[in-house]
């Protein structure tokens, strides 16, 4: 959801889901508009796609999301190649993307930021391929453990559904207990993930994203976070996150944000030696890495959609499963002022039943869920 070290981002401006105004010769029958919404504006309902096709062509800035509602999938999939020979579809979904030229990584313009996240996710994943020989289950306990504490407590309740979207509000000390949480997961500090993850919402699922299928599911789900170059191309400065900037504690962590999981490593090392390292750091972290980038890139491909949010944000029940609850994404960017995502009752939202037992202690206060006529007026038309 964030640059591991930072986010170079930008002011708000117009979202255009579909930037583009030109018709495809390939598809004469189809009439493209250009649709444009503020970050408190929604799209009209709509009919239920069939199909959400996403270009991205080489050497435009634009890129073009079309919803189809009367072609079939298996037509547009054959109409798509009729113009170029040139597009895909993502294995087991309906969004098409056009093939890119590839870009060489060693040949692109690489900034400091760009190898030091690369360097951080490339030895977590190497220090957890010792897992099987440094076994032990105290150490397997540790992972569990510190999985629920920075994944769950860190980053789904404290930097996601409180510090982004304010779905609630907690005291200043819990607030900041489970802020330090998040940082543990190495995903960046609060301040850089919480920009991010605003202008995803901002500019979702247009060529503004931070991180959108448009250019693929692996830049979707992890490539974008070694290309900060791109990003400020994109999007320029963060200059939305005012209300976390101006409190110290945000900013100290900014500043000194590297030096919490080296410490954290450190004791880990002391109490449990190296099976406490390799399973407390590169097998949980690693972990989290994975079922956090899965909401960015694998709720934006399959699924199902509830709602009528004009974006490719899907339900996707396994995800889910692994994210306390972050997989019911349709239902997220429909109202992401709710504290809630699973809005049904076995839609499992292990997040919520936590905030809801905060909220039972007097401990979570102003508690956002969409009311029926938020509901009502986001739901998608039937015939």
């Amino acid at each position: 959801m964030a640059s591991l070290l930072t986010s170079p981002l930008t002011k708000p401006k117009s979202v255009f889901l579909c930037s583009s105004s030109r018709t495809l010769n390939s598809l004469p029958s189809l009439n493209f508009t250009r649709i444009s919404f503020n970050h408190h504006q929604k799209l009209a309902p709509f009919k239920p796609p069939s199909l959400v096709a996403a270009f991205s062509e080489k050497g435009l800035k634009n890129s073009l999301v079309v919803a189809f509602s009367d072609v079939t999938a298996a037509a547009a999939a054959e109409a798509a190649p009729a113009e170029s020979g040139d597009y895909r579809r993502i294995m087991l979904s309906d969004v098409l993307v056009k093939k890119k030229g590839k870009v060489l990584w060693w040949k692109r313009q690489w900034k400091p930021m760009d190898f030091g996240s690369l360097a951080v996710v490339l030895s977590m994943h190497l220090l957890s391929l010792l897992a099987p020989f440094q076994f032990n289950w105290r150490a397997v306990s540790v992972a569990f453990g510190l999985y629920i504490v920075t994944g769950l407590l860190g980053i789904t309740l404290s930097f996601h559904r409180n510090l982004s979207h304010k779905a609630f509000k907690l005291p200043k000390w819990l607030e900041y207990l489970f802020a330090y949480c998040g940082a543990q997961a190495l995903q960046g500090n609060p301040i850089d993930w919480v920009s991010t993850h605003r202008y995803h919402h901002q500019f979702c699922d247009s060529d503004r994203d931070p991180h959108s299928p448009l250019e693929g599911f692996w830049f979707s789900h992890m490539n974008w976070m070694f290309d900060t170059n791109t990003i400020t191309q994109r999007c320029g400065e963060p200059n939305n996150v005012g209300d976390l900037e101006k409190q110290p504690f945000y900013q100290f962590l900014r500043t000194t944000y590297i030096y919490h999981p080296v410490a954290l490593a450190l004791a880990l090392y002391a109490i449990g030696g190296l099976p406490f390292i390799v399973w407390g750091m590169g097998v949980r972290i690693v972990w989290v890495y994975h079922i956090t980038w899965l909401v960015n890139s694998a709720c934006h491909v399959w699924g199902k959609q509830a709602w009528n949010t004009g974006d490719l944000s899907k339900n996707n029940w396994w995800v889910a499963a692994l994210a306390f609850g972050e997989g019911w994404h349709n239902n997220h960017h429909a109202f992401e002022f709710s504290a809630r995502h699973g809005l049904e009752w076995w839609q499992f939202d292990m997040t919520w039943y936590v905030v809801r037992f905060l909220q039972a202690i007097g401990l979570a206060t102003d508690v956002k869920l969409p009311s029926e006529a938020q509901k009502q007026r986001m739901a998608l038309t039937s015939d």
